[in-house]
């Protein structure tokens, strides 16, 4: 565990203390637990602080300012990215227990604190016809101000985007403890300039959310879900961009998995869904609607695989239609099976030059030796790649990260981008050069300089490098861990 504390934070920590009492904790056990996210790359801070009220953020952020204390705002910390992780420590503010929220049926908002659980507003409002699309596949435990930190997506972003399509409205506290709001809770905004967004996607380092607005959507009546298997990876991208150009259906998911993800989930179901095809890659298709538009819409999925596919099945229940999901659900939990360790890049190019991307980590896999598995949201061009490695062999590691670098220069080189839906965090910091030019990188930090000039706000992310390759994670296994790592 890396220990980057520093022996000034100490006063400033008694005068928190003082003004927020209980609320603030120096036990050794927390301070480990709010150490690391799911990256599991720790960092020991100097107090963990969880307001019992709101404005106590206001109070904790006038004390960090004044004192200069580095201060790392989190949920539950399922991030995979070390967004969440204290690295020059400082004070971790964990806002999971502000977690009230309502659900106004007049104007379908969703009204929610920032430690909500995405799941449970997605429960309420299913129990009310409503829906809030944006699925991460942390639904269960992670929170919706974690969600509008790193702009989470999904499954059904091919058909309803990503958090940022679903925020009304934010309201919080800027790094100096001035409480704002950007956006209302109205269904039309046009005053000012567009704050809202800049908090969206920005990882905690422009301030800290305490409380949402959300859109919901009426609740889809019906839905359809087939698994299909392909004779490759490029048959199954450009299928799919058979169906999108068609235009004759907007699927709700397109789930992509590669033949070593498949054998991993296999693995991990202890069963193999195409015996006549074992572990071919597949596709997982959903379409969800009103009753009559799925029966229409199956029908021409059913046309679409019939040609393009190996075989397919469709699910006639509910209960048929989660089996076929267990596969995808296995698929980051199986990737242990490959190996001990592995750096998850959730990259994004266009949709035209999945099947181009695919083809090149072919040939990383010639060069490297190493297991590198993909799967993802093939409507969006949103892939996960999964480079696995043994972290106890120090050459390996560097094979392993000289695999991501390639990986990247050519996400990049196909007009995509490093990340789409986890953001840099510390995971990523390395590969931001290819991304961002002088002018962008001078842009975001003159806005970093505005909004939090003395550099409080999760200090170390996006403009400082970091090779999560060279540290050792920590050894726990976290709620939304699907299978323990082998080794």
């Amino acid at each position: 565990m890396s220990n980057m504390n520093d022996s000034r934070y100490t006063q400033a920590t008694v005068l928190l203390r003082q003004r927020l009492g209980c609320s603030v904790s120096v036990d050794g056990r927390d301070l480990f637990e709010k150490s690391f996210d799911g990256m599991k790359i720790a960092f020991k801070a100097d107090a963990v602080v969880r307001p019992q009220e709101e404005s106590e953020v206001g109070i904790l952020l006038q004390l960090a300012n004044q004192h200069r204390v580095p201060v790392t705002t989190r949920g539950v910390g399922s991030t995979l990215t070390g967004s969440a992780a204290p690295r020059y420590g400082g004070w971790v503010l964990d806002l999971s227990g502000l977690s009230e929220f309502e659900i106004d049926p007049l104007t379908n908002f969703c009204h929610a604190q920032a430690g909500a659980i995405t799941g449970e507003i997605q429960n309420a409002a299913d129990a009310q016809g409503r829906f809030y699309p944006p699925d991460p596949s942390s639904l269960k435990w992670c929170t919706i101000g974690g969600n509008i930190a790193c702009n989470a997506g999904g499954l059904r972003c091919v058909k309803y985007g990503v958090t940022r399509d679903y925020i009304v409205a934010l309201e919080g506290y800027l790094p100096t403890g001035e409480h704002v709001k950007f956006g209302r809770d109205l269904k039309k905004f046009s005053s000012g300039y567009n704050l809202r967004d800049l908090w969206i996607g920005s990882e905690g380092m422009l301030g800290v959310v305490t409380r949402a607005t959300l859109k919901l959507l009426p609740a889809p009546r019906s839905r359809q879900t087939f698994l299909a298997a392909f004779t490759s990876e490029r048959a199954v991208l450009e299928s799919v961009q058979e169906l999108l150009v068609g235009g004759e259906v907007q699927p709700s998911i397109l789930e992509f998995l590669d033949r070593l993800s498949v054998k991993g989930a296999e693995g991990g179901i202890g069963r193999s869904l195409f015996p006549e095809a074992p572990a071919s890659p597949l596709l997982l298709v959903e379409t969800d609607g009103h009753p009559a538009q799925v029966v229409e819409d199956t029908l021409t999925i059913e046309k679409w695989l019939g040609r393009t596919a190996i075989t397919f099945l469709k699910s006639n229940s509910a209960k048929e239609a989660e089996e076929l999901w267990e596969v995808r659900r296995q698929c980051s939990g199986a990737m242990f099976q490959l190996a001990n360790s592995k750096l998850n890049q959730d990259v994004v190019v266009p949709i035209c030059r999945e099947a181009d991307l695919v083809d090149f980590i072919d040939t990383v896999r010639e060069k490297t030796g190493l297991p590198i598995a993909v799967f993802g949201h093939a409507g969006d061009g949103n892939l996960h790649v999964n480079v696995m490695y043994d972290r106890s062999s120090r050459e390996t590691r560097v094979v392993a990260a000289n695999a991501v670098k390639m990986v990247m220069e050519k996400v990049v080189a196909l007009g995509g981008s490093i990340s789409g839906e986890h953001g840099i965090g510390l995971a990523k910091t390395a590969y931001t050069d290819l991304e961002f030019g002088n002018a962008e990188f001078a842009a975001m930090k003159a806005i970093k300089k505005t909004l939090d000039p003395r550099n409080i706000l999760n200090p170390g992310k996006l403009f400082e490098k970091f090779e999560p390759w060279r540290h050792d994670p920590v050894e726990v296994q976290l709620p939304w861990d699907h299978t323990r790592p082998l080794g």
